[in-house]
């Protein structure tokens, strides 16, 4: 979600520290005016949508190829075509069919905490949660875990971007690449490096959120808008 104070010191080794398996978030009064003189700082949230699509990159890529077309070409490499089944798990490619675009399905988001039970929230068919999403208590460790469906074809570089606004102010952007994923008929599960709620007077209270997941050929799988809390407590039951 973004929320990690230590950011910084992780970003370099945020890719190893990713994990991707298959199925089987300014302390207390002292820090006020330091956070005040911050987000003074911040542009609105409307300058900020326009500023995250001018940073896309526009990558041209080559002409696209079905999955049989990948396993045909090279098939007399061994290694490689051996690297190409494995990559393909147990998807019957005789059922597919010469050219098919990638299906992906962001089916649920578990926030993991220690100490706390799960809380799994499942993706809505529009992509925008009702109301109040979540809340999270403040200075608390967490991770995101999603899970994935994938069908069709092969989705290639897969990443996650984030963005949080608090009072119409931009107080965090964050990306992860996720990678490149087969179909298969059974989700994948990828959790994100763990982070750190944010914590004091300034940081508690509601916050919005925008959530995509987009591919190489910038194609957009799901863009979720929502909102969540960060409290002193944890909800009560």
């Amino acid at each position: 979600m973004g929320f990690d104070q230590n950011k910084d010191g992780k970003e370099e080794n945020a890719a190893s520290e990713t994990k991707t398996t298959l199925p089987t978030t300014c302390t207390g009064q002292d820090d006020a005016s330091d956070s005040e003189e911050r987000l003074s700082r911040q542009p609105s949230e409307a300058s900020c949508y326009a500023t995250e699509e001018e940073e896309e990159a526009q990558i041209q890529l080559g002409p696209k190829w079905s999955i049989k077309q990948h396993l045909e070409k090279d098939k007399d490499d061994e290694s490689l075509r051996r690297w190409k089944e494995q990559l393909l798990g147990g998807i019957d490619v005789r059922a597919v069919e010469e050219v098919q675009e990638p299906d992906v399905k962001i089916l649920s988001l578990t926030i993991l905490s220690p100490g706390r039970p799960d809380i799994v929230l499942q993706i809505p068919e529009s992509g925008n949660p009702k109301g109040l999403w979540f809340t999270l208590k403040e200075g608390s460790h967490y991770c995101l875990r999603f899970s994935i469906k994938v069908s069709n074809d092969i989705v290639c570089g897969l990443r996650y971007t984030n963005t949080i606004w608090k009072t119409g102010i931009k107080v965090d952007s964050s990306k992860e690449m996720l990678g490149t994923f087969s179909p298969q008929a059974e989700p994948y599960t990828h959790e994100m490096p763990e982070e750190t709620t944010p914590s004091g007077l300034f940081a508690r209270g509601s916050y919005s959120a925008r959530t995509k997941f987009v591919d190489d050929d910038n194609k957009c799988y799901l863009e979720m808008n929502y909102t969540f809390d960060i409290q002193k407590e944890w909800p009560s039951k």
